[in-house]
């Protein structure tokens, strides 16, 4: 199967990222598009299993399978937590929800560690865009103090917003670089104590939910596979599979 067609006609879920999603879009800004798709169950029974994740087919557009998605959610993935948080939810369909539903599950003190991960490497360009350019790349900075932000206000109520809501403006007056590079050095560095405090004190789980989540992906699949058998009742494959009697048994 074609890696467009899993997207095309496979996908459980949709929604925008980006500017977009964050609030803080301007005219220029570009919609970028991210989902999940639900490969059927029989191509994994195939030497040659589906791709883990698929770019496009249309412009700025970039799916996982499930599975990956799961995987990568729950080590807390800044990307695909906030994918899973979305306030532009264009899709869904009952496995969509039922993985939105999910959300909370796999959420942790994790996040801690590879938010800050991802800020300091984020950090670490801007320090080297100031030393070679005498300033920061000022959308980058922008992007990092929010998701510092972010990353605070998750860790010390449990609830990952990605919406900037009433911080828009200030945000917006350091990509247009209105703000002295030192006054977002000082936010950025708060940014990150307060993050620290946070995460000692705040009320997420140490792990994640993994057997939740494991679960719900042993379910879909399941029934993805009992979908094919009533597709093509006559494929030996499919049925003996199915059944646990494996092939060429009888």
């Amino acid at each position: 199967m074609e890696p467009g067609t899993l997207v095309r006609d496979h996908t459980i879920y949709a929604c925008v990222m980006g500017s977009r999603a964050f609030g803080l879009a301007t005219e220029d800004s570009d919609t970028d598009r991210r989902g999940v798709f639900l490969a059927p169950t029989p191509l994994f029974w195939r030497f040659e299993k589906p791709p883990t994740h698929v770019e496009g087919p249309a412009e700025e557009q970039f799916s996982w399978e499930l599975e990956r998605f799961c995987e990568l959610a729950l080590r807390a993935n800044p990307n695909i937590l906030e994918c899973l948080h979305s306030p532009l939810v264009e899709y869904a369909d009952d496995t969509g929800r039922e993985l939105l539903a999910l959300r909370e599950a796999f959420l942790s003190r994790r996040v801690h560690e590879t938010f800050t991960r991802y800020a300091q490497g984020q950090r670490r360009k801007l320090d080297a865009d100031v030393r070679t350019h005498g300033a920061p790349r000022w959308k980058h900075a922008m992007h990092l103090l929010r998701l510092l932000t972010s990353a605070r206000d998750l860790l010390r109520t449990g609830t990952l917003t990605i919406d900037v809501g009433d911080r828009r403006e200030s945000l917006l007056a350091v990509k247009r670089g209105e703000v002295p590079w030192p006054e977002v050095e000082s936010r950025m560095a708060r940014l990150a104590e307060e993050g620290e405090e946070a995460a000692r004190r705040g009320p997420l789980p140490g792990e994640p939910d993994r057997r939740r989540v494991e679960d719900f992906l042993v379910r879909t699949r399941r029934v993805s596979a009992l979908r094919a058998v009533q597709t093509d009742p006559y494929d030996e494959v499919v049925q003996g599979v199915v059944r646990g009697g494996g092939v060429g048994q009888g």
